[in-house]
């Protein structure tokens, strides 16, 4: 299989992963044969990406962070307690759940048991869903993602639940915010800015009224949009003032925004998202942290379709930690476009007069 803009996809083709809904439902399964009214529905749904089946990568695999059925039950979990709070106005600032710290602390028992039990130390986020599900499965990529930060700090398991909870919970503040505010393309008011920006008090607020979830869990919710240098909000701290835990999270959240369609604007590409966070070292974030985080990111996942220095057209094969950007590729198309009569790997570590110039 391979991963393709939707607008490469051509009638015919077939589709290699299924497509999610908001609470993890399969809304298009694996083996779909895709009619331009498919495709265009999917791309009405927000949907960009798409992996597609070709005989040239048969047998590429990309691995997954979590298995298929913890991120079904996840996403379940999440949307069912989201939405809830949708439906709940806050009440002297708060809002009780019952059951919110044992939910969320079995989904993230569940994405640990599936992260410590990963054989390769390198992730990407393969998951493909619709827009309308981005909050939800912004929340669990964040969470995993998360997860493997405290797993390479070596925190122990209270301080990873804690983080865990924590990363779940991060944005439930924005269950507050109009939906119209947040789904807005065009610049934001003042106004709304504002509340948009309340939403980290109001998670806090959402989350310490619960006995069962540690304060600093609270803590991630109120102070993922704070920044290393103090221009971030609601406090403005800065350094070390900021929780490590938030500071994870905060890294977390940015790179997954990143590589995630938004309705201002279009996805950014893994190594564009990295790019970025090593720019705001010690600026936004401890560079520290993110020298750890990016330790652990595919900058080009297996399947990711891009172009060489040569015009020709490869995928991802497999990579390599030691040399994240030079994975090995085989090559789909030659440079003149006409398809190899045997598809072929190249080892991009041992030519380097190679470079991957784009995704595709």
């Amino acid at each position: 299989m391979r991963k393709v803009h939707i607008n490469s996809v051509k009638p015919g083709e077939k589709l290699a992963r299924p497509i999610h809904q908001e609470n993890g439902n399969i809304l298009l399964g694996a083996g779909v044969e895709l009619s331009q009214r498919f495709i265009d529905r999917l791309a009405g749904l927000g949907i960009d990406m798409l992996f597609i089946d070709d005989p040239l990568t048969e047998g590429l695999e990309p691995t997954s962070a979590i298995q298929d059925e913890t991120r079904k039950k996840a996403s379940d979990s999440i949307f069912k307690t989201m939405t809830s709070f949708m439906d709940q106005p806050l009440i002297k600032g708060r809002a009780i759940a019952p059951d919110l710290g044992r939910n969320f602390r079995k989904v993230f028992g569940d994405i640990m048991q599936d992260l410590v039990r990963r054989e390769d130390v390198m992730v990407s986020l393969t998951n493909i869903h619709v827009a309308d599900s981005y909050l939800f499965q912004h929340s669990l990529n964040v969470a995993i993602l998360a997860g493997i930060m405290g797993l390479a700090k070596g925190y122990n398991r209270n301080q990873l639940e804690e983080l865990g909870m924590g990363a779940l919970m991060f944005d439930i503040g924005m269950t507050q915010v109009p939906k119209d505010i947040v789904t807005k393309a065009s610049a934001l008011t003042d106004q709304e800015r504002i509340l948009i920006e309340k939403h980290t008090e109001d998670g806090f607020n959402m989350i310490r009224g619960h006995h069962d979830i540690s304060l600093l869990s609270a803590h991630c919710a109120l102070q993922h949009h704070e920044r290393y240098d103090g221009s971030g909000y609601p406090r403005k701290l800065k350094g070390d003032g900021i929780h490590e835990y938030a500071q994870i999270i905060a890294i977390a959240d940015v790179y997954d925004a990143l590589i995630s369609p938004r309705p201002h604007r279009k996805r950014h590409t893994p190594s564009e998202a990295i790019e970025f966070l090593f720019a705001a070292g010690n600026t936004y974030f401890n560079i520290d942290l993110i020298k750890l985080f990016c330790k652990h990111i595919s900058i080009y996942p297996v399947a990711t379709t891009v172009m060489l220095s040569t015009g020709q057209v490869v995928v991802v094969v497999s990579n390599d930690p030691l040399a994240v950007h030079r994975p090995i590729v085989r090559v789909i198309r030659e440079a003149d476009g006409k398809a190899p009569a045997a598809a072929y790997d190249i080892d991009l570590k041992n030519e380097q007069n190679l470079m991957i110039t784009r995704e595709l």
